[in-house]
């Protein structure tokens, strides 16, 4: 790229930006919904739209991996991410509040930062920002130099894989019990559930109890090193599980700005409602917090079994044998991702078990009952909003939901989740765009999509930023 086009670039993106969604033809597809924007956006108006983006010229980026260590609740946790950035750093834009505009990224229920680095580096080659992509508490293979687990998630009936929280401490299959819950209404969403319960008073137990302050802590510092203050503001971005996971952050994190949304879970609180009323199940995770979910070909089975009823009916049963040889092909080439997970007890809206988690956090800590109590109430605080006077409101968010999305369907955010948010105090601003194109896993190609719907999902978001619709 030359000095010249270098120079220029960013200029020519914001340009490029209002020039695209100034259109009558997208401004036209508009409604109002629980008193929110509501936009439509076209399957060919995708394609042109992601066409043109993915052919802007690349940024030169650098990337590197980091491993930060914590301290908080009396243990260390080494929390892994990677930064994507410019190579010139003055290409980073700058938002229309005069601060540099920083992404914070969170990946789904199954992976690490790993599965998002593909949509890091577009973030930053397409639009010159730093982004800091993060892995949940123990998610990172710290043990492995390209973060690789090896093997299957279910080694034997008492032998599973389990996180690492810290590079040099290994949890050991004494520490645990492998159980398989096959109650029917959770086995009708998941199959048969394998989960590994913690043993109380072993290290497994007490990070089992512990993450999910660990994540704050760990998110903050992240934040604090590579998004000062007084120089960047910062839209953060959560898939899937990561959406309540980014969610409890903004009220945490001070120069949260804006919440960037593209098939993202809300509040735990939320998606809990959401889980119960319009899909039926009373207890969406009644399991007790130091039960850590394993993963296993299931999970695939469960997405891709609705995404073919989407996109072909009845007629994918007929080639059944054919769909679960996708499934399990899909699986094994997945397995290197980590496939385990703590975090349900807060996406699932279970304040009982992340009472207990704080409960015995404060018991090992020997806190005192009024330290305790504060133990209970910052856990229970992760669930939902907070509220009061000295208390950062939820910024503006913008969501994004896909075509053949089987948790994010237009009738959930009309239902449950706009008129939840309308609820909170103060209520945020919102915009949903709802996109005739796309899966859950939103940068899966498509014809005519090579990338699926991410490229101009991001689109959506930075005409956002640069137009000051989370500063205004």
């Amino acid at each position: 790229m030359s000095k010249l086009s270098q120079v220029n670039y960013i200029p020519l993106t914001i340009t490029l930006f209002l020039s695209m969604y100034m259109s009558p033809a997208y401004s036209q597809t508009a409604e109002m919904v629980s008193g929110y924007e509501w936009h439509k956006v076209s399957r060919p108006e995708l394609v042109r739209g992601s066409k043109e983006i993915l052919s802007r010229p690349d940024i030169p980026i650098e990337s590197k991996q980091v491993v930060h260590r914590v301290n908080v609740v009396d243990m260390d946790w080494d929390i892994a991410a990677s930064i994507h950035q410019p190579v010139d750093q003055s290409k980073i834009p700058i938002g229309p509040d005069g601060r540099k505009i920083g992404l914070f990224l969170l990946h789904g229920g199954s992976g690490d930062h790993r599965s998002k680095t593909s949509f890091a580096k577009m973030l930053a080659t397409k639009f010159g920002v730093r982004v800091v992509n993060m892995s949940y508490p123990g998610r990172y293979n710290l043990q492995a130099e390209n973060g690789d687990w090896p093997g299957d998630t279910i080694k034997s009936d008492t032998v599973v894989r389990t996180p690492i929280w810290k590079k040099d401490e290994e949890i050991t299959p004494d520490q645990y019990e492998v159980v398989q819950d096959k109650e029917l209404e959770r086995r009708k969403r998941w199959g048969t559930l394998f989960l590994a319960c913690a043993k109380e008073g072993t290290t497994f137990y007490n990070r089992m109890a512990g993450w999910p302050i660990a994540h704050e802590k760990g998110a903050t510092e992240l934040a604090r090193i590579y998004f000062p203050q007084d120089e960047f503001s910062i839209y953060s971005h959560g898939h899937s599980t990561g959406g309540p996971m980014t969610m409890m952050l903004t009220q945490h994190i001070p120069n949260i700005v804006g919440v960037l949304g593209m098939e993202s879970s809300p509040f735990g609180a939320l998606y809990g409602v959401m889980t119960r009323e319009i899909q039926g199940i009373s207890e969406p995770w009644a399991m007790p917090f130091n039960c850590l979910r394993i993963r296993s070909w299931r999970d695939h089975a469960r997405y891709y079994g609705y995404e073919l009823i989407q996109e072909e009916g009845v007629d994918a049963l007929a080639r059944l044998a054919m769909v679960m040889e996708e499934v399990h092909d899909k699986w094994q080439r997945g397995t290197t991702q980590p496939h385990f997970k703590a975090e349900n007890i807060l996406h699932f809206d279970n304040p009982e078990q992340i009472e207990a988690a704080a409960r015995a956090t404060a018991e090992r800590m020997d806190m005192t009952p009024e330290d305790t109590e504060g133990m209970v109430s910052r856990y229970l605080g992760y669930l939902r909003s907070l509220s009061g006077p000295d208390v950062k409101p939820v910024p503006p968010l913008v969501l994004i939901i896909t075509k053949n999305s089987r948790d994010h369907a237009p009738e959930i955010y009309r239902d449950v989740y706009l008129p939840g948010y309308a609820a909170m105090r103060p209520a945020p601003e919102i915009k949903v765009y709802q996109l005739d194109a796309g899966i859950h896993g939103y940068s899966a190609p498509e014809e005519g999509l090579p990338q699926g719907v991410a490229p101009y999902g991001i689109n959506i978001w930075f005409d956002a930023i640069m137009n000051g619709y989370f500063t205004n």
